[in-house]
């Protein structure tokens, strides 16, 4: 069992980008990885019809409880990001090859980012959002699409849908509506404006 000190905040993730997002904002937050099996979790959400939007927020308030049980004193963040094109889920893409066919897949048509974040105390949640962002594809051709994915592939093969909006990938749409940082992975504005409220994190 990892204890931290109490008034650390404590970011249950392994994502280096919320990490950074955080950092960039001049907001001290501690990794912790929760352990959790996500996709077993989200196949067994799917299967009892939940939507993109609660699942996204389910997943982020059981990465916060798992590890804010073990970190009682301690605000813990929990987030997690869903997207979802015409009803199905789109997932990070397992080789080149797939990726290639799930941003095909995109072409001409609008995708929803869901960013759920809930923050415990005590093994508790004490506050939740879900962020949403519409994304517009452009109509692309497979030679761009290939190429885009071989030039990009080591920093893409880990994420949701296989592109990065603030690299290259914003090449692939031609408009983007609501929440920015909700395409990043967390609504980091929400979640900043709660810990200011809450004197989590300095003035």
């Amino acid at each position: 069992m990892v204890l931290f000190m109490v008034n650390d905040l404590l970011l249950a993730s392994s994502s280096s980008i919320r990490k950074q997002l955080f950092e960039k904002a001049n907001v001290s937050v501690k990794c912790v990885k929760p352990n959790v099996d996500e996709e077993s979790v989200k196949a067994s959400l799917l299967m009892e019809k939940y939507k993109a939007r609660d699942i996204a927020d389910a997943l982020a308030e059981l990465k916060a409880t798992k590890v804010s049980s073990m970190n009682p004193a301690n605000l813990v963040i929990g987030c997690d990001q869903i997207l979802e094109l015409e009803g199905s889920i789109l997932k990070k893409p397992a080789s080149k090859e797939k990726a290639i066919d799930q941003i095909l897949t995109m072409s001409g048509k609008k995708h929803v980012a869901y960013s759920g974040a809930v923050i415990c105390e005590n093994g508790k949640p004490v506050w939740r959002f879900v962020g949403k962002a519409e994304l517009y594809s452009n109509h692309y051709k497979e030679d761009y699409v290939t190429k885009y994915v071989n030039r990009n592939w080591e920093s893409i093969k880990e994420s949701v849908g296989g592109y990065k909006i603030e690299e290259e990938g914003s090449r692939l749409f031609s408009k983007i509506t609501g929440d920015f940082f909700s395409i990043l992975g967390m609504p980091l504005i929400e979640i900043n404006n709660y810990l200011s409220t809450k004197g989590s994190i300095d003035e």
